[in-house]
């Protein structure tokens, strides 16, 4: 459907001059910021400096309803403008120049790209699929497969590399791919892991390709253009094929080095002379199809000697006769010299050469001749066997063949599963046209184009190269690798028209093409992984030449690829790469199905002729073939990739390309979120999931971080961690103060090696934060079950009573969410990450019964490195009327069942007298909770007559709502407060009945709720009576009603309790490395607040290391498998 766009003119306007940001990448980076009435305006990323000197001037005066927001947001027209100068370059590759100071230049002027489906993708693929195997192995595996078989093959491999090119197409498709082809769509589409392995495995691939390219060429130079430029020779014919492996180690090195030095001397002459290459394998082709019309014609002479039905080696003996008539004599031959003793008729000869004759046959005898059906059906042999000719009669004589005489043996053992090994490579190099998408024209329609077609036209050619090989050549020089049968020809040039040598020299050409194409191609993958900063471990290789070349990964390639030329034989390189290439196009698939099946809204591709089971197809095809090539080269190219992902996922950099697999744990998260909603998880799936909670005002370094250390040695096993903190404020104003701190606690969480997530919120009262973050953080099952926080060590010297509130706050409002509480006191002496207990005791004290989990979480802090050559000891505390003997065989048996090892002591506590000491403690405790209550009271007197005398000055004050500037005071009005007060947020409401009124008073020291400033709830215009006030604690009454207090008898109760228990656990846990015990509840009032904190201390008092633990109410633990 056509679309029509309408122009309309306006009023001239100053142009707005947007910075160009290629994909609008820098969106991401930028922060929030305030817009709207009242709001501050920032200048924006997307615009120029001089526009942003403009300020308020900048906005049109035509948009004005939109000012606020093109404040922050381009103008559509300066959005679209951008893309006008779109650059190819990879958003890695930008990031790692500009880091190195390379975009601080002027950028130059660049050709927009013309290349297109012909010239770009087509030819370009053509060229890099023909290859090697066609001219040197294809004539041969026909010959071992049969037709039937080896159309199998092809069919299997072509079809493979079809599918994955739907896949790949649908990727290239789906937006705008940049310079980086084949691993910029794997990684963008699977993830930086995914990515990074499966772009070193296609590196690997196309640096083995390399290899197998010059030992091609090295092979036809010295098989087939020279023989006589063998450095080694051998004197024995079983020594010829160590001979030939060593001169192919030799040149090959040789060629590598030039060609390296090629490279890397200019990469412009190889891209010049690669259409010269593409003419070279487009006209031995073209040479083989008319030599094969030729042959129904006139067939070309190249006779093959046989030996009974044995093919005879024709290069080592000039006549195929065993004697010739020379004038009216008999005379043996050079042929008779290699099977008898001597060159006299009567000589003894080897039986078989004996009993049978020699014969000449047709080698390539036509493809009107009927050999097809000869050379339908597979002859597999093993290494070392004869190649015969089964349709010929021969005398049979068993014996032992010499390996010295002039027959043509198999070099190596053939069967299905090799043969396809050995071809895949042949229809390798889909890739070509991908890799090209920075130079094309139209990259959504020509990748597809071009690649589909070039796979269709070399599955053409190949399939009819199948047939017709089978057709045209005899079955012994089908199965003859090296031509000895033909006098040493390349048996694909015995067909060529006009002459073999159109294909020696053009297979040699194009060998030698396809490996400098190589050797280019390769570095700048490498080159492209390493600027992406995702495998730290190749960043060097990410540098080059001042002008971009990448010298240290040629350097690599090199390196690597002269590994695969020492291996020196092509039949065992070739299923290397097979693996490494298969390995590609297998995540290329996966790929594409995973973005159709997740149905990402962004997942639009243009190539319309795809679909999920294909891509699976293809998926399963190259995993087949994998195990089917070599089962062992496959596990050890799955294992290569296997230990890079992990590599990258543990050492890599975070890098969020908004791929296939971020998508796939969406929705497996979403499923499994699902799954879990219905209900609490079973006693044996209980671990425990904590919410850590921080305060910002405390040592991150220090207490904080050993805080998150104990969380991390508790999560054995392996349950939810949240890292939260509650800071004060308004979140208006302090939203960026929360986000920095948020990235200060992720830094920490790093550096402590605590894997989890972390969460800030802004609240105006850090109670209710903590309330707001135990009631909403996690997500149906991946909910914190348990609350891990730190004791106020400094809440007995701080004035703010808030210290130790918030503290019992949070222990109320874990309990009500029924989640367990973990309390870790005297932080500073816990183990930090790299510490390490060589002995010592975990001792669990057992008051009451919590769900088990006392003993969970000795169990748990066993299994991580610091605490495991602890041993566990658990204590429990009888009472009078207990048998103490049976509640130590009862335990014994509990922990058995519990699979837990620990020793096991009853403690008995007898009752007795109240001592002085407990009840002298009691006395000061509560003296010491009364003076405190004296001194707030002072303060609040202090306040109340100050609202009075403000009062009587203003008479007139209406209350217009708490953020009403009327309500603050002026500084003249403050000044002679701020000496004298440090006030708390209290709230006075008289008889219910008086609205009340907020009062600001600027005090030197910050409160929670605002940092300049503290608020009152007070009566409205209320004096506060004389009656009300309690006397002062200078006075004489005040002094006098505190020392006659007389403690409580509860407190005293309590008070005894935690004294002998804190006799008790001193005498046995003194020494020990952790102490865990029950917590007692915290009081349901306000009252009594103070006085639990003191017990607490008393209970915990000269112990090195305690964890206070109050369980959840739940069974954690069981006895049942």
């Amino acid at each position: 459907m056509s679309v029509r766009f309408t122009v309309l003119p306006t009023a001239d306007v100053p142009c707005t001059g947007f910075d160009v940001l290629p994909g609008l990448q820098k969106m991401q980076g930028h922060k929030d910021l305030a817009v709207g009435d009242g709001g501050q305006k920032e200048n924006s990323p997307f615009l120029k400096k001089v526009d942003a000197e403009k300020g308020a001037d900048f906005n049109d005066r035509h948009l004005a309803l939109f000012e606020e927001e093109m404040d922050v947001r381009p103008k559509v027209s300066s959005l679209l403008g951008s893309f006008a100068n779109y650059t190819n370059l990879p958003q890695g590759a930008r990031d790692h120049e500009e880091a190195e100071g390379l975009g601080e230049a002027q950028p130059s002027k660049q050709k927009s790209p013309q290349m297109g489906t012909l010239m770009g993708v087509y030819l370009p693929c053509l060229q890099n699929i023909f290859g090697v195997i066609l001219f040197l192995r294809m004539t041969w595996i026909v010959g071992t497969a049969g037709i039937l078989q080896s159309f199998i093959i092809v069919t299997i491999c072509c079809c493979c590399t079809m599918l994955t090119a739907i896949s790949m197409s649908a990727i290239a498709t789906n937006g705008v791919v940049p310079a980086g082809g084949s691993y910029f769509m794997i990684s963008r589409s699977l993830g930086p892991e995914f990515g990074g392995a499966v772009g070193l495995c296609f590196y690997l691939g196309t640096t083995f390709a390399a290899a197998m390219y010059i030992l091609g060429a090295v092979e036809i130079l010295i098989k087939y253009i020279s023989p006589a430029a063998a450095i080694f020779s051998a004197d024995k014919p079983e020594d010829e094929a160590s001979a030939m492996l060593n001169n192919m180690r030799v040149y090959g090195t040789c060629f590598l080095t030039c060609m390296a030095t090629v490279v890397f001397v200019g990469v412009k002459y190889v891209n010049k002379f690669a259409s010269i290459f593409l003419l070279c394998v487009i006209g031995s082709i073209v040479s083989i199809y008319v030599g094969v019309v030729k042959t129904a014609i006139e067939p070309p002479q190249f006779p093959v000697c046989m030996l009974g039905n044995r093919t005879l080696n024709q290069n080592d003996f000039d006549e195929c006769s065993k004697t010739v008539l020379q004038g009216n004599d008999t005379i043996t031959t050079l042929l008779w010299s290699h099977f008898c003793d001597s060159s006299m008729l009567n000589a003894t000869c080897d039986p078989y050469f004996a009993a049978n004759n020699i014969t000449e046959i047709q080698g390539i005898p036509g493809i009107t001749s009927g050999v097809i059906r000869l050379n339908l059906m597979d002859t597999y042999q093993e290494s070392g066997q004869l190649v015969e000719n089964s349709e010929m009669k021969s005398v049979g004589i068993e014996e032992v063949v010499d390996r010295s005489f002039p027959y043509i043996f198999t070099d190596i053992a053939t069967s299905f599963t090799v043969l396809v090994g050995i071809f895949f490579p042949s229809v390798t190099g889909i890739m070509a046209g991908s890799n090209r998408s920075g130079d094309l024209k139209d990259a959504q329609k020509s990748i597809p184009i071009g690649t589909i077609m070039a796979i269709a036209t070399t599955s053409t050619v190949y399939l009819s190269s199948v047939i017709l090989f089978g057709a045209c050549v005899e079955t012994v020089v089908l199965k003859d690798k090296f031509g000895e049968a033909v006098n040493g020809n390349l048996v694909v040039a015995t067909l060529a028209w006009p002459s073999p040598w159109v294909i020696v020299i053009g297979s040699f050409l194009s060998t030698v093409g396809a490996g400098l194409q190589s050797l280019t191609g390769a570095p700048r993958l490498l080159q492209a992984i390493a600027k992406d900063n995702i495998i730290p471990l190749l960043q060097v290789f990410g540098h080059g030449k001042a002008n971009g070349e990448p010298t240290w990964a040629l350097l690599l390639t090199a390196l690597i690829a002269e590994m695969g030329i020492l291996i020196a034989s092509l039949d065992m390189v070739a299923p290397i790469l097979s693996m490494f290439f298969l390995m590609c196009y297998m995540f290329v698939n996966l790929a594409c199905a995973l973005q159709t099946l997740l149905c990402t809204p962004n997942w639009r591709p243009r190539f319309k002729f795809y679909h999920w089971a294909l891509s699976f197809l293809g998926m399963s095809m190259c995993l087949a073939i994998m195990f089917i090539s070599s089962w062992y080269y496959a596990l050890i190219a799955m294992l290569i990739a296997g230990l890079m992902y992990k590599y990258i996922e543990y050492r890599g950099a975070e890098k969020e390309w908004g791929d296939g697999i971020r998508g796939l744990h969406l929705s497996a998260a979403r499923y499994a979120l699902f799954r879990l909603q219905d209900g609490p998880p079973h006693t044996k799936n209980w671990r425990p999931q904590l919410l850590v909670l921080l305060k910002p005002n405390e040592d991150l370094k220090n207490r904080q971080a050993r805080l998150l250390s104990l969380a991390s040695q508790l999560k054995a096993g392996k349950g939810l961690t949240i890292v939260a903190s509650v800071l004060p404020g308004s979140y208006l104003e302090g939203r960026r103060e929360a986000t920095d701190f948020e990235q200060t606690i992720r830094r920490l969480m790093d550096a402590e090696k605590v894997k989890g997530f972390c969460q800030v919120v802004v609240s105006s009262s850090v109670s209710d934060g903590i309330s707001h973050l135990v009631q909403s953080c996690g997500l149906s099952a991946m909910r914190p079950n348990a609350v891990l926080v730190g004791w106020p060590f400094h809440w007995r010297q701080s004035e703010d009573p808030r210290t130790w509130k918030n503290f019992i706050d949070t222990i109320r409002v874990a309990t009500m969410a029924q989640n367990a509480l973990l309390v870790a006191k005297n932080l500073a002496m816990f183990p930090g990450r790299a510490d390490r207990f060589t002995e010592g005791t975990i001792d669990v004290w057992w008051i009451v019964h919590d769900g088990g989990l006392l003993m969970l979480l000795p169990f748990l802090l066993q299994q991580d490195k610091v605490w495991r050559k602890c041993k566990m000891r658990i204590f429990t505390v009888a009472q009078l009327e207990d048998n103490s003997i049976q509640m130590k065989k009862d335990l014994a048996t509990f922990l058995y069942h519990l699979r837990i090892n620990a020793d096991i002591e009853v403690v008995e506590m007898h009752e007795g007298d109240i001592s002085a000491y407990t009840y002298e403690r009691t006395l000061v405790m509560e003296q010491r909770s009364k003076m405190l209550q004296q001194m707030h009271l002072s303060k609040i007197e202090r306040v109340m007559e100050i609202q009075s005398i403000t009062d009587g000055s203003r008479n007139s004050i209406r209350r217009k709502g708490t953020t009403n500037p009327a309500m603050e005071l002026s500084p003249p009005e403050q000044k002679p407060v701020a000496d004298e007060v440090n006030m708390e947020e209290i709230q006075l409401i008289k008889d219910g009945e008086s609205p009340g009124v907020t009062l600001t008073v600027n005090t030197p020291k910050n409160t929670e709720g605002s940092p300049n400033a503290e608020k009152l709830q007070l009566p409205w215009s209320m004096p506060v009576p004389s009656s009300a006030r309690s006397p002062g604690r200078h006075t004489p009454e005040g002094l006098k009603q505190i020392f006659d207090l007389k403690p409580d008898k509860s407190n005293v109760r309590r008070m005894d309790t935690a004294v002998r228990l804190n006799e008790v656990i001193l005498g046995k846990s003194q020494n020990a490395k952790l102490v865990l015990l029950n917590m007692p509840g915290a009081p349901s009032t306000e009252k009594g607040e103070q006085n639990y904190m003191e017990f607490l201390e008393v209970l915990t008092e000269g112990l090195e290391r305690v964890l206070l633990v109050r369980g959840s109410g739940r069974e954690v633990i069981t006895i049942y498998s």
